[in-house]
C-alpha cells in the first residue's frame, strides 16, 4: 500500500493564514473601538465670540474666566506656559499694567540662590510664569488620589471638540441614571467618554462672586473660564485673524491689478 504523504503548508498558504487572521483581529478591535465610541456623547455646541473670521475675544467674559480659574481651578491645576504679563497683552483680557503687577504680586514665587546659596521667596512679578499649585507632579498626584491635575494652558486644542468639550464637560455633572454603577473615587459625567471621571464637579451656583454683576451661574461661570483658557491656548488668535484679513485683501487688490494690466497689454492683440 502506497503511504500518502502530506507536505508542509507552503509560504504562500501561510501568509494567507495570518493574513485573515489578522483582518479577523483588526475587525474584531474595530467593533470593539466602535462600542467604546458610541459611549460618548457629542459636546453641545457652543456659540463663541472668537468663532468666524472676523470673531474675537470678548474682554470682559476672559477677566471673568481668569476669576474662576484663579478662585476655583487653580487650586489643582497650573497654568505654565502663561506668564502674568500676557494678562496685559493686546488681544488678551485687557488688564491694565497696574492690575497685571497686582496680580502677580498676590503670588509668593521661589526664586534663587542668593548670595549665600539659598532659594527664597518673593512677590511674583509680571515676567514669571503663572504659579502650579504644587511644587512636583508626585505631590499633585498625592493631594489628589494619585491622579495628575493635566495642565490647562493648552486644554481647548488638546481635546476633540476644543472649547465645545470642555464647557460641556464642566456642565456635565449628573447624578448617573438607575442601573450605571461609578466606580469607587469615580463621578458620572455626561460628556466624559465611558462617563465616570475622577474629578469631582469644580463649579457649583455661586462658585464665585463676579465684580461686574454677572449671575455667577454653573453655566456662565463654564462659559467664561473655558473662553479665558482659549484665549490661553491661542493668545494671537486675533492678531493672526487680522494679518489673514490684510493677506487676503492683499492679494485681491493684486489679481485685480495683475487682471487689467493683462487686459491693457493684450488690447491691441484682438
Amino acid at each position: 500500500m502506497r503511504r500518502t504523504s502530506f507536505s508542509k503548508p507552503s509560504s504562500t498558504l501561510r501568509r494567507t493564514a495570518f493574513a485573515l487572521v489578522g483582518a479577523a483581529a483588526l475587525a474584531l478591535g474595530g467593533a470593539s473601538a466602535a462600542v467604546a465610541a458610541g459611549d460618548s456623547v457629542a459636546p453641545k455646541d457652543v456659540s463663541w465670540s472668537w468663532e468666524g473670521p472676523f470673531g474675537t475675544f470678548d474682554r470682559a467674559a476672559l477677566q471673568r474666566g481668569f476669576q474662576v480659574y484663579k478662585e476655583v481651578c487653580a487650586a489643582c491645576h497650573s497654568l505654565k506656559y502663561v506668564k502674568y504679563r500676557n494678562l496685559g497683552d493686546a488681544g488678551g483680557p485687557g488688564f491694565s499694567e497696574a492690575e497685571v503687577k497686582a496680580i502677580a504680586a498676590g503670588y509668593q514665587i521661589t526664586d534663587g540662590p542668593n548670595d549665600e546659596g539659598d532659594m527664597f521667596e518673593r512677590p511674583g512679578l509680571p515676567k514669571d510664569a503663572f504659579k502650579s499649585p504644587f511644587e512636583n507632579e508626585q505631590l499633585a498626584k498625592l493631594a489628589n488620589g494619585g491622579a495628575l491635575p493635566p495642565d490647562l494652558s493648552l486644554m481647548t486644542k488638546a481635546r476633540d471638540g476644543g472649547a465645545d468639550y470642555l464647557y460641556s464637560l464642566l456642565t456635565g455633572y449628573e447624578d448617573a441614571p438607575a442601573g450605571f454603577e461609578v466606580g469607587p473615587g469615580l463621578n458620572y459625567n455626561v460628556y466624559f467618554p465611558g462617563h465616570q471621571i475622577a474629578m469631582a464637579q469644580p463649579i457649583y451656583e455661586d462658585s464665585v462672586s463676579y465684580a461686574d454683576g454677572t449671575p455667577a451661574t454653573v453655566e456662565q461661570m463654564s462659559k467664561d473660564v473655558t473662553a479665558f483658557l482659549h484665549w490661553a491656548a491661542e493668545p494671537k488668535l486675533e492678531a493672526r485673524k487680522q494679518t489673514g484679513f490684510m493677506v487676503m485683501t492683499f492679494l485681491v487688490i493684486l489679481a485685480g491689478l495683475l487682471y487689467f494690466t493683462q487686459r491693457k497689454i493684450w488690447s491691441d492683440q484682438h
